[in-house]
């Protein structure tokens, strides 16, 4: 019924624990998993999962937050964008959480190496999954720059304002919630929730991070998605099944999946 857009299963925390991650997935009626690459070396085990498991999928990008890493080249990302399972460009976008001492002028080499994600996703008309910290304006504005008004995708783990939600809306993209939505504290978020129109709304775990209450601070797990889903369906004033299905279709329409394909094989 439920699907996790965006996870991290090839992280330490679930190397001894795939098998019991899958089987908590199946009996919390969450089908799939779209396992999310954040640099190069790491994406060959990003895609084993998603060739492993044929109700994993994999994207292929650099996070802006990892410094000291290999930077992505365009033909880098087109050449394993191509690989099977592949079905989306990212996590991409712009982090000025952690500046210290550098000022916003300094983060360019981050800017530019989103601008490299953008064209691949332009060339292989893969869809972006953008993570943007307190850099809301230039990760707008360089979408609009740098994707012609032809990128499209989904804003992940979205913390920001109404008006940066209306603003990603309006470029053609959808916006996911993580279990940030049932914290406490997360009132703000949860008016922006109930702003966003159901058909572009996704779902997501961010796991090992970000467990959902009442498992906050625990490892989260693909499983718990099911719990974000039902908050934000009450939000809606939906029955979870259509919270499902409807955020399910979302996925499908987003990263090109054919519907009815799960399985836990």
């Amino acid at each position: 019924m439920f699907v996790d857009s965006h996870c991290h299963l090839n992280f330490p925390d679930y190397a001894d624990a795939l098998d019991q991650v899958r089987a908590d997935m199946a009996q919390a009626q969450v089908e799939r998993a779209l396992c999310i690459s954040t640099t190069l070396e790491e994406f060959p085990q990003v895609h084993a999962l998603a060739t492993r498991f044929d109700n994993f999928w994999a994207t292929v990008g650099v996070h802006p937050d990892n410094e000291d890493v290999r930077e992505p080249t365009l033909a880098d990302l087109v050449e394993r964008a191509a690989l099977p399972r592949v079905v989306g460009i990212g996590e991409t976008g712009l982090d000025y959480y952690r500046l210290g001492e550098r000022s916003v002028a300094d983060m360019h080499w981050q800017r530019e190496r989103f601008r490299v994600h953008i064209q691949a996703g332009l060339d292989t008309q893969l869809p972006l999954v953008i993570h943007t910290r307190q850099a809301s304006d230039d990760t707008i504005g360089i979408l609009r720059e740098s994707g012609q008004g032809r990128s499209r995708g989904v804003f992940h783990c979205f913390t920001e304002s109404q008006a940066v939600a209306r603003a990603a809306l309006d470029l053609g993209f959808y916006i996911s919630f993580s279990g940030i939505l049932t914290f406490k504290n997360a009132a703000d978020l949860r008016e922006v929730a109930k702003f966003v129109p159901l058909d572009r709304c996704l779902i997501e775990t961010d796991s090992p991070y970000l467990a959902p209450m009442p498992h906050r601070g625990k490892t989260n797990s693909p499983a718990y998605v099911a719990l974000v889903g039902r908050f934000l369906a009450e939000l809606k004033g939906v029955e979870p099944e259509v919270l499902g299905r409807v955020t399910t279709t979302n996925f499908e329409q987003l990263f090109a999946i054919p519907p009815n394909t799960a399985s836990v094989n």
